[in-house]
């Protein structure tokens, strides 16, 4: 049963569509004015919710704008009196599902709710079949290590926390980098994978920010580098214990920042991107060397996982 807020500070509008929603067979809850309506929605899950655009405290508009940060995918309906076409553009632009004058048509409003319910029922029924049907081979075997390995997946995927993943070659480390991309809020956007051991050092910063036209002799045409290309989704970084010392200063910025510059340019370009990096090798014994940077390896390693290889995990050969 659909849970709906109403937000007015009309009671007599509010009285008359909790009467009506109450009739469909929805569960309404009210708020008097934006700043109210603002604090049930933080602190409760609605399916949808009905909103004036003109209240004290807190108005329509800059209560959509509030609550589009804190779940965008709940349907917002504004619904005003004195509204025009300039007001309704304006609130469809913010995120509204959809716009109603006042006073209400009654049977509109009633098919305006059941369809967002209806497209808001979809869009959660995608995200759901998305996370159960993958294309991302399993992870096999039934030993503790790989137990444990798929909870930190679960547990630590949803999040926005950088992931460096350890272990021998041949361990199955891209494997648990692609399932904590597919099980991230991130996996409807490109994973994006850079072997950091197979690009020569002088291509490696080209390689993932990009250049310019003109920026070095083969720069024939710009290019854009693998952190424009994962903007939004996952850049995997493997086999990051063999970039280059000057590679590991610009992609420490990158993640410090969230901006980068392509080779040869000057403008900074905002990047959304969640790193997930590999190696086969001990980092710290490479920081020890100077080889790697200590900055950076904390940077990277805010989760560790580590996959054993499978001579220490016998009891999984039979899998």
């Amino acid at each position: 049963m659909a849970e709906i807020l109403i937000i007015d500070d009309e009671k007599s509008i509010r009285n008359v569509l909790k009467d009506i929603l109450g009739n469909e067979g929805f569960v309404v809850s009210e708020a008097a004015d934006g700043e109210e309506g603002l604090e049930k929605f933080t602190n409760q899950n609605f399916d949808l919710v009905l909103c004036d655009i003109k209240m004290p405290k807190l108005d329509g508009i800059e209560f959509l704008s509030a609550a589009m940060l804190l779940k965008p995918e709940t349907p917002i309906i504004m619904i005003s009196g004195h509204g025009n076409i300039e007001t309704a553009v304006d609130a469809v632009k913010k995120g509204a599902y959809d716009y109603i004058a006042k006073p209400p048509d009654l049977n509109r409003l009633l098919i305006t709710i059941r369809n967002a319910l209806d497209k808001n029922s979809l869009v959660k029924e995608t995200k759901r079949l998305k996370k159960t049907v993958s294309k991302v081979q399993e992870i096999i075997g039934t030993s503790e290590a790989i137990q444990k390995i798929k909870d930190t997946i679960e547990k630590v995927a949803p999040t926005e926390a950088r992931v460096l993943i350890t272990g021998e070659n041949g361990t199955g480390k891209e494997l648990v980098a692609h399932w904590l991309h597919e099980k991230s809020n991130r996996s409807n956007k490109p994973i994006i994978e850079v072997n950091c051991a197979a690009i020569p050092s002088e291509l490696i910063e080209s390689e993932l920010f990009g250049h310019e036209k003109g920026s070095f002799t083969s720069a024939i045409k710009q290019r854009i580098g693998k952190f424009e290309q994962a903007n939004g989704g996952t850049l995997f970084l493997d086999e990051i214990g063999d970039m280059s010392l000057s590679a590991q200063a610009k992609v420490l910025r990158a993640l410090q920042e969230g901006k980068i510059t392509r080779v040869g340019g000057d403008k900074e370009i905002a990047v959304d991107v969640r790193v997930i990096a590999a190696t086969n090798k001990d980092l710290l014994t490479e920081v020890a060397d100077k080889k790697f940077r200590l900055d950076l390896y904390h940077r990277l390693g805010v989760i560790l996982i580590h996959v054993p290889s499978l001579n220490q995990r016998l009891n999984d050969i039979p899998a």
